[in-house]
């Protein structure tokens, strides 16, 4: 009777942490493909950006949309990898959604709305790839020693 409960105890951490690990991978794909969008509306100069004149961080808008493009573009790649729960693809998507964050930081000048709403994104995309923990997703997608258990 025990071996029932730690089974469907393992059962649902399983399913948690795919369910984490998926979460990240859409949230990261949504972002990164926004991301490349909103790098290409502003290499073209387009008119949704706001500019003003008193930021501290002043930086040229097409400079900024080669950035976004760029980190739009690795976003999807790694969230192509974090459907297949790759380990790489997890470390590279924290790292790739602290990077988003920076960028969003620092253009909240020409599209301040977004940039918020990238941010909190990008901030649950952190908090789901580092709370499940390796074992969990690893057994949830089926790479782990100990699928027969279930």
């Amino acid at each position: 009777m025990t071996a029932t409960h730690t089974s469907r105890a393992h059962s649902a951490k399983y399913q948690w942490a795919a369910g984490l690990m998926a979460f990240a991978a859409v949230m990261l794909s949504i972002v990164g493909i926004l991301d490349i969008f909103r790098g290409i509306a502003a290499i073209a100069e387009d008119d949704i950006f706001l500019t003003t004149r008193q930021y501290v961080f002043r930086f040229d808008l097409t400079g900024w949309g080669w950035i976004h493009l760029i980190l739009g573009v690795v976003a999807v790649i790694v969230s192509i990898g974090l459907f297949q729960a790759a380990t790489w693809a997890r470390v590279a998507g924290v790292a790739i959604a602290g990077l988003v964050i920076i960028a969003n930081f620092l253009s909240l000048p020409y599209y301040p709305v977004w940039s918020v709403v990238a941010i909190a994104m990008s901030g649950f995309i952190i908090w789901a790839l580092c709370v499940a923990r390796k074992d969990s997703f690893d057994d949830a997608f089926g790479s782990g020693p100990s699928r027969g258990d279930m």
